[in-house]
């Protein structure tokens, strides 16, 4: 018998659904840090090749 065929170390419970990101609530917060993700990712990706 090898691991893989072991499946303790995951449990699973019937009573906990699944939960997808879209479902899950967020706060004004984690927007906040996406959109300053956001910008940082714009900058490097068209300001960089601008200033070379």
């Amino acid at each position: 018998m090898d691991d893989h065929s072991d499946h303790d170390h995951h449990p699973h419970s019937d009573d906990e659904g699944r939960v997808t990101s879209p479902m899950q609530d967020f706060s004004t917060g984690q927007v906040g840090v996406g959109f300053v993700v956001l910008l940082v990712g714009v900058a490097v990706t068209f300001g960089l090749p601008l200033l070379i």
